[in-house]
């Protein structure tokens, strides 16, 4: 039986301003007040674990530490088949020390040469952690393929290159309340929602 969060105020352990907004914008409705490790001025753990999971308990565990209250972490990355699963974990790290998410998709694009298979995946891992060391973690998934040059600028990250399955839109050229319903962020919302929120 999962953990549930009680409280009404929780830490987003990220200092990337659209991952917070996104983030702020699916707790909304359970009346729960974010606040971001970034506004915190909380230091940014190594994040050193070998899946987004890792990633995410790493992170999370950190900022609820520090803060003294409950803290959701969100470690998300591009998946692409034909690059054997890269950009991956460090899809953060292709964007550069000036998280330049422009670099980051020319360089997919630019590693994948004219492979045919364009097929990708985003996987976002979310643990939610309390300042005693109980964590309680999910991920969720979205599948699509990967276009050029890029489209849209409703998005975040590597979404103005990624249609998912079933759309010719990019995710940045999709409502972002839209995209909120279909996303592996929401994939993985949902399932930390029925687990640790009481949603009655």
């Amino acid at each position: 039986m999962a953990r549930k969060f009680d409280g009404n105020k929780l830490i987003i352990a990220s200092h990337n301003k659209g991952k917070v907004r996104e983030i702020g914008e699916l707790l909304a409705p359970f009346g729960v007040e974010t606040i971001s490790a970034g506004e915190l001025d909380l230091p940014e753990p190594v994040e050193d674990g070998l899946t987004f999971i890792a990633n995410a308990e790493i992170k999370a565990l950190a900022a609820a530490t520090a803060a003294g209250i409950p803290a959701l972490a969100d470690d998300s990355g591009l998946e692409v088949a034909a690059l054997g699963g890269e950009p991956g974990i460090y899809s953060a790290r292709w964007a550069g020390p000036s998280k330049d998410f422009n670099v980051a998709m020319a360089a997919v694009n630019e590693k994948m040469g004219d492979t045919k298979d364009r097929t990708a995946n985003f996987t976002c891992a979310l643990t939610l952690a309390w300042p005693d060391g109980h964590m309680e973690s999910f991920e969720g998934k979205v599948f699509g393929e990967l276009t050029w040059p890029m489209r849209g600028d409703k998005g975040f990250g590597y979404d103005p290159i990624f249609v998912p399955n079933g759309r010719t839109e990019t995710f940045a050229e999709i409502e972002p309340t839209e995209k909120h319903a279909m996303s592996h962020r929401a994939d993985a919302f949902k399932q930390l929602i029925n687990a640790c929120f009481d949603t009655k």
